[in-house]
């Protein structure tokens, strides 16, 4: 089981009303994309089980999202399922009018193709920021409208850990992140200055056996063990009844933007020890099928 999960709130600013609780996950409309595998799935059944008045799924590939839904409706909770390319704005916006209002969106799809620089070509470097980054962008100016209207909701990154330190053979992906945590921080520097109860909550995990890519180990498993999806997923939707900003798994990884201070050679030094540059020398890549 995962240690104690560690978040920063979004703290108190002069003129600012402090924000101690967030979205219930009962009764709300939830979306999810990426909702047909791997941790969008999860969240997705987690929130369903949290009591979710909906569940909404969007993946790219739509017989996946309704096969979660399928699951959902299973056990007499509300799903649908629609086929978004989020990296298309048009797409996102059309599909967002289908699904109507909805107050906890979850920002879950993601690609990550494990290249060198230099043997990346641009097609996959293209679609990695239009998944990772871009789609930020559509998925949630769709949403947030509704949710400033109400006054009401939370959107939610998926980042990495990888969007705290640059990663070897990572660096279309690791860039990605990178943004992908700046956005949210930036979205929530907007709320907080428009006094909104809208909240936004970045999610930063280690790698998690989602089962896509093989190769994948770590070298200190008590101190960066590979997550379990079940596990995050329950961060994930906790954090956002507890109105959490910001969530890193294991909580071990805080420590690592830290190691800058230590200069460069110190920083790549104890990467090296921890083994986080190293597990990538042994990245085989998506499974086929998977």
């Amino acid at each position: 089981m995962l240690g104690p999960v560690r978040a920063t709130g979004p703290g108190v600013g002069e003129g600012v009303p402090m924000q101690r609780s967030g979205t219930p996950i009962a009764g709300s409309r939830v979306l999810v994309t990426g909702g047909g595998r791997g941790l969008g799935r999860r969240i997705a059944l987690r929130a369903a089980a949290r009591g979710a008045a909906e569940v909404v799924v969007w993946d790219v590939d739509g017989e996946r999202a309704e096969e979660v839904t399928a699951e959902i409706t299973a056990h007499h909770r509300r799903a649908s399922a629609a086929t978004v390319d989020i990296r298309d704005a048009g797409a996102v916006a059309s599909a967002a009018v289908g699904a109507g209002d909805v107050d906890v969106v979850v920002n879950c799809a993601g690609v990550v193709t494990g290249r060198r620089l230099l043997d990346a070509d641009e097609a996959a470097i293209r679609r990695t920021f239009e998944v990772n980054t871009l789609a930020l962008y559509w998925v949630t100016r769709a949403f947030l409208p509704g949710m400033l209207r109400r006054d009401r909701g939370t959107v939610v990154t998926i980042a990495s850990a990888a969007g705290m330190v640059g990663v070897a053979r990572q660096t279309d992906y690791s860039a990605s992140k990178f943004a992908a945590v700046g956005f949210t921080e930036s979205l929530r520097a907007e709320l907080r200055a428009e006094r909104s109860h809208v909240r936004s909550l970045l999610v930063c995990p280690y790698y998690i056996d989602t089962g896509m890519f093989e190769g994948v180990r770590t070298r200190v498993p008590w101190l960066l063990p590979i997550l379990r999806e079940d596990d995050v997923a329950h961060a994930v939707v906790d954090g956002v009844e507890r109105g959490r900003a910001q969530i890193v798994l294991p909580p071990a990884v805080w420590l690592v933007p830290g190691l800058r201070l230590l200069g460069t050679r110190g920083f790549d030094t104890l990467m090296d020890v921890l083994g986080i540059n190293h597990t990538m020398d042994h990245f085989v890549g998506r499974r086929p099928g998977a």
